[in-house]
């Protein structure tokens, strides 16, 4: 599936949820934290979603790969000040300290996926797209669905859905 806007991509969306929780978090009077932690947590949380973006608007795939990165490490960097003080905070804030954790670690493996994704890619972004290398991306597209619906039509047994299914399970063995 191709994206057209930032706004739309899951991982985004997660993203922002995230920043969301995290102000929460924040405005709840029973989590009393120090003004530099509450100012760094509220920037990290804010840079998940904000990397996500301007890498998404950027023109290569290695542009987009860095602001991926830089998004992941803030994720992380959530999750770590979270861990720290989950430890010291009232009973009835662990729930709440522990989903966003887990969003934040949703984050992560998205985007950690996305990356390896665009790694694989030989497009390098839409800087460097012809018109030949969008329709080669687009032949290719179409030829890997028509592949895909195709072998379903295919008896079971069948040789060549055999062996399309042998290197599926190949594929994602690799992974």
């Amino acid at each position: 599936m191709t994206y057209q806007r930032f706004e739309d991509l899951p991982v985004w969306q997660t993203a922002a949820r995230l920043y969301e929780t995290t102000e929460q978090l924040l405005d709840d009077s029973r989590f009393s934290v120090s003004r530099g932690y509450r100012d760094q947590l509220d920037r990290a949380a804010l840079s998940v979603s904000n990397n996500i973006a301007e890498g998404f608007e950027r023109g290569t795939t290695n542009e987009l790969l860095q602001f991926i990165y830089i998004a992941r490490g803030s994720a992380g960097e959530v999750r770590s000040m979270l861990a720290v003080k989950e430890r010291r905070v009232p009973d009835n804030l662990r729930s709440q300290i522990s989903d966003l954790k887990s969003t934040a670690e949703s984050c992560s493996r998205q985007l950690r996926a996305w990356a390896e994704a665009l790694q694989n890619s030989p497009i390098r972004g839409t800087r460097h797209l012809t018109e030949r290398t969008r329709q080669e991306a687009d032949r290719k597209k179409r030829a890997d669905a028509f592949d895909r619906e195709g072998m379903k039509l295919l008896p079971a047994d069948h040789p060549l859905r055999r062996a399309a299914e042998a290197r599926n399970r190949d594929l994602r063995s690799d992974i």
